[in-house]
């Protein structure tokens, strides 16, 4: 299954991501840091959506003010493979 996510409060405005039999097997960032991005993608890869979520959800952006971080392309990943399995 192919997903897209339109991501909010971070650089990269959206996520593409592949999921089969609950294993992530591709994550395409559109945007974002590159390297950071390309790292945090590889990473995940031919991992349980299950455990890409909860590693993930909750991790903030140090950028933003404090009162501003609710949010960082790791934990949009975490919310857009939420989406992905509940659609």
């Amino acid at each position: 299954m192919s997903f897209k996510y339109k991501t909010t409060a971070v650089c990269a405005p959206s996520i593409d991501i592949t999921v089969e039999d609950g294993i992530v097997k591709d994550v395409i960032f559109t945007g974002g840091c590159p390297g950071n991005v390309l790292g945090l993608s590889a990473m995940v890869k031919d991992h349980k959506v299950e455990d890409v979520i909860a590693r993930l959800e909750g991790i903030i952006c140090a950028k933003k003010e404090p009162n501003e971080a609710k949010t960082s392309c790791p934990d949009q990943l975490a919310q857009a493979l939420k989406a992905a399995i509940q659609s």
